[in-house]
């Protein structure tokens, strides 16, 4: 018999949810055909056979939370590979990769984020029992013992991968981050009608990304370091029926308008119907969340470590503005921008909005 088991995803994740089986028991697989579709904290992704052989029992049943490492499928046979290639297999025993070893006197074996989320939650390592390769405690492990603890309301049910996810960065920003909002209005009645708003807004905020650099740049706070990115890699905040997915538009300083407007479609529907991959997902130098499509002026954001900005757009209305002299009713698009009081000054952040709103408020 052979077992294969759970790989790891990459982006450190510790499990995965299972959405659909493409085999079932007896059916017979060759190398790299579909095993199992299963969703990580914002993607829905297909695992494949790593060798052909005779399926003969599904380790985890639909909608199943698998760590990485677990028992994913047994085989009948399988033919001869060299164990060490398969990612995701660990000898019986064995630790996962970036996990502690066993130390001295029986400590606790868990990995350094492990033990930071313990010391978050304020659960006892020593008190878990580790579920992981070998007794490993992982994150999941930490969490059920912090909701065992407070106890868990009636009715209640276990968040999705991509809520989990969103609910765990939104909770790092909060530790993390000391935010602060500066908000402003750009005048667009000079658009023309059919102007594709968030192809303006991504040109806009490349233009005062190079205006003001340190407001695209990454902060790595326990080094206090900040490093300003050369490309605009622009994190698209997309609202789905699953939860909030953030795709990457790489170089989008770079991007001629029609480039543009068909990569941000593609993205959109990518998030939306969860085909977009792993490293789509990642990298964002800077964030726009436009929630004025689905309603609302301004807000204030959340900067999710390891950038120091967001920009929010509302939703654009009508309002009286003064225009050459007189009072005249034009399009008004609010503006928020939240930004991360560590690693930017107040004076930088409204530099960097003032270039947002100049360039917005041009007809092209």
């Amino acid at each position: 018999m052979k077992i294969f088991a759970l790989p790891d995803l990459g982006e450190g994740l510790q499990d995965a949810e299972v959405v659909a089986w493409h085999v079932a028991a007896g059916d017979h697989v060759v190398a790299d055909q579909p095993l199992v579709s299963v969703e990580t904290e914002k993607a829905v992704v297909e695992v494949p056979s790593p060798w052909p052989g005779h399926v003969k029992r599904l380790c985890a049943a639909l909608h199943e939370r698998v760590r990485v490492g677990a028992p994913l499928v047994e085989f009948e046979e399988a033919a001869h590979v060299d164990e060490g290639a398969i990612v995701g297999r660990l000898p019986e025993g064995t630790a996962k990769p970036g996990a502690k070893s066993a130390e001295p006197g029986g400590a606790v074996q868990a990995a350094p984020a492990v033990r930071a989320l313990a010391r978050t939650l304020g659960v006892d390592l020593a008190q878990v029992p580790g579920s992981g390769p070998g007794g490993v405690v992982v994150a999941a492990d930490v969490e059920a013992a912090a909701g065992a603890g407070r106890g868990v309301a009636a009715g209640g049910e276990p968040l999705s991968a991509t809520r989990r996810a969103m609910a765990d960065n939104m909770a790092r920003a909060h530790r993390e981050v000391v935010p602060a909002t500066v908000t402003g209005d750009a005048d667009v009645e000079a658009w023309p009608e059919d102007t594709d708003v968030m192809a303006r807004l991504v040109r806009a905020i490349g233009q005062a990304a190079t205006a003001v650099p340190s407001l695209n740049a990454w902060y790595d706070g326990r080094h206090q370091t900040l490093a300003r990115r050369a490309d605009v890699d622009l994190a698209l905040a997309v609202d789905t029926g699953a939860g909030l997915i953030v795709p990457v538009l790489t170089g989008a300083q770079r991007r001629a308008a029609a480039d543009l407007r068909a990569e941000l479609r593609r993205l959109k529907e990518g998030a939306r119907n969860r085909t977009l991959k792993p490293g789509e997902l990642r990298g964002g130098s800077i964030t726009l969340s436009n929630f004025g499509a689905l309603g609302g002026r301004y807000a204030a954001l959340v900067v999710v470590p390891p950038q120091v900005a967001i920009i929010g757009a509302g939703r654009i209305v009508a309002r009286p503005v003064a225009s050459k002299g007189t009072v005249a009713v034009h399009r008004v698009l609010p503006l928020s921008l939240t930004f991360d009081h560590r690693a930017v000054t107040g004076g930088e952040a409204a530099r960097f909005l003032a270039a947002l709103v100049a360039d917005l408020q041009t007809a092209q």
